[in-house]
């Protein structure tokens, strides 16, 4: 496995982002097990409710994970520039990071730019990936 040796910095996000995510699970649970909210039902889409921003910030996630994982493997398989990728990589969770705690704090700004931070990671990460085929 040394072609991962370059990228371990990118895994090592992969594995705090799941964990990241792993935590917005069990902080949406326990926001709705406060609430007393009926699992499977729906939830009132009003952001003055912690518990909406509390699902809102998982489904996000969720939303972007996939993404994440395809190109991720795209750019280590294409053996991109590692630097630039373990770069794309940090800025993704850090941009997710602070989309979490700005969505749970109703900072609707600074949630905006959390996430255009991780979405044009995203994109980073694919140019890179392209970049690796010229």
């Amino acid at each position: 496995m040394d072609f991962i040796e370059p990228y371990k910095l990118t895994v090592l996000v992969l594995g705090l982002t799941g964990f990241m995510f792993w935590i917005q699970l069990a902080i949406a649970d326990i926001a709705g097990i406060k609430k007393k909210h009926t699992p499977g039902f729906l939830i009132e889409q009003n952001h003055n409710s912690f518990l909406f921003r509390a699902n809102r910030v998982l489904a996000n996630s969720n939303e972007s994970a996939a993404i994440l994982i395809l190109l991720l493997l795209f750019g280590i398989l294409s053996s991109a520039n590692p630097a630039w990728l373990n770069g794309c990589a940090l800025a993704y969770f850090a941009g997710r990071f602070g989309h979490m705690v700005f969505y749970y704090g109703n900072f609707q700004i600074a949630r905006s730019v959390a996430f255009a931070i991780s979405f044009v990671s995203l994109l980073g990460m694919f140019v890179l990936g392209l970049m690796a085929w010229v």
